[in-house]
């Protein structure tokens, strides 16, 4: 099959409405400046003996893997996988959650003062038949927060201003000629000049609103790395949106498993093993929604949590090291998926004669669906730098 007959799609979409506990797959979803709708509004906190609170993430508490979500309306409904039940008897207590709480409602119960990634704000505790539920599964005293109408700054890596906007003073002018990775350390810009963006704002997502991964660079890990070709989970590296090479003529996702090598010899891939690390920009679906890719995710030891048991492993982390430590700015790491943020205002293709044709408008947000296609619209001479403050 030639590469004409290939195009890149999207084939999977997750959202985690609950941080850190196991993925929905959703056939499609809105994109939000914050993020995918309903993605990560909630996080649970480990309450300390001194008072003090513990993020809850998955890389440090890996039981949060035996926590299973699924929207039904209006609510994420969550249940337990104890490892240790007999499944055959087992009976699934489920746990329904608003997935948008009236936040006037809350204020009686509390906030709590949060810091994730660096970036800090205030968070609502939901209510103690919440807290007592997780707690009782989890061993210790935890407390389900929502984020409400708060956000987290973003402390690096948003995108840059749009190339049309006109330098406002000589730092602007040299900094026009930093690469990406670098525009964060510019002032900030007042907001309402033609050509600017509005102040990047997060939820619990910790670096960027949405990350991206592709299939065909799990395939090469797969191949590459592990000996007894074992497959290996995507939901272990926790994406938002996961690409793909699919028939052109086909709109289903590829398999979520396919072999590591089931192209045929002759055949020119569309999508070529770790070909994202170089992508700076791309278009998605129909209406050709705007996606700035701005940074390399780096891996933890959350790769190697068995969604099974809840305990961690030695596999995928340690083979990834080999050769993925490709960010000079995080070189312990391995790096697999890029971090992106919406871009707002037109997108603009060209006819064959080459007279510019708006295609969309974003306001804010834009609705992707399984099946929509993946246009790599800029591409980078060098993989960004991680430059996230310490």
């Amino acid at each position: 099959m030639r590469t004409g007959d290939m195009r890149i799609k999207i084939t999977e979409l997750y959202i985690y409405p609950i941080k850190s506990l196991r993925p929905v797959s959703v056939p499609s979803a809105r994109l939000l400046r914050e993020g995918l709708q309903y993605d990560r509004r909630f996080m649970l906190l480990k309450a300390e003996a001194d008072g003090r609170y513990t993020n809850v993430q998955v890389s440090r508490f890996p039981e949060c893997a035996l926590f299973a979500q699924a929207l039904d309306g209006d609510h994420v409904v969550v249940t337990y996988q104890d490892p240790k039940a007999d499944r055959e008897r087992e009976e699934q207590e489920e746990l329904r959650v608003p997935l948008d709480p009236a936040v006037e409602d809350l204020q009686a119960n509390g906030t709590v003062d949060i810091l994730l990634f660096g970036s800090a704000t205030s968070a609502l505790r939901v209510g103690d038949e919440y807290d007592a539920w997780f707690s009782a599964r989890l061993g210790y005293r935890a407390v389900l927060v929502y984020i409400g109408d708060d956000r987290r700054a973003v402390l690096a890596h948003a995108p840059p201003p749009p190339p049309a906007t006109a330098p406002k003073s000589w730092f602007s002018f040299a900094a026009s000629f930093l690469p990406s990775y670098l525009h964060q350390q510019q002032p900030q810009q007042e907001k309402g000049g033609e050509g600017e963006r509005e102040e990047e704002k997060l939820v619990f997502n910790e670096a960027a609103p949405f990350l991206i991964t592709s299939r065909a660079s799990l395939r090469d890990i797969e191949a590459r790395m592990m000996p007894n070709g074992e497959a290996v989970d995507m939901i272990k590296f926790r994406p938002n949106i996961v690409v793909d090479e699919v028939p052109s003529s086909s709109s289903a996702p590829a398999p979520v498993s396919p072999a590591p090598n089931d192209h045929d010899d002759n055949e020119e891939s569309a999508l070529r093993p770790w070909d994202e690390d170089f992508w700076g920009e791309i278009a998605v679906g129909p209406s050709r929604h705007r996606l700035a890719l701005t940074a390399n995710c780096a891996r933890c030891v959350s790769v190697d949590v068995d969604y099974a048991t809840g305990r961690r492993t030695d596999v995928v982390l340690r083979r990834l090291m080999r050769d993925r430590r490709v960010d000079a700015g995080n070189k312990w790491s391995p790096v697999f998926g890029r971090y992106s943020f919406l871009l707002d205002g037109s997108d603009t293709a060209t006819r064959g004669g080459g007279d510019a044709l708006v295609t969309s408008v974003t306001e804010g947000a834009a609705d992707v669906a399984v099946g929509d296609e993946v246009q790599v619209t800029r591409r980078l001479s060098e993989r960004d730098v991680w430059a996230w403050p310490k």
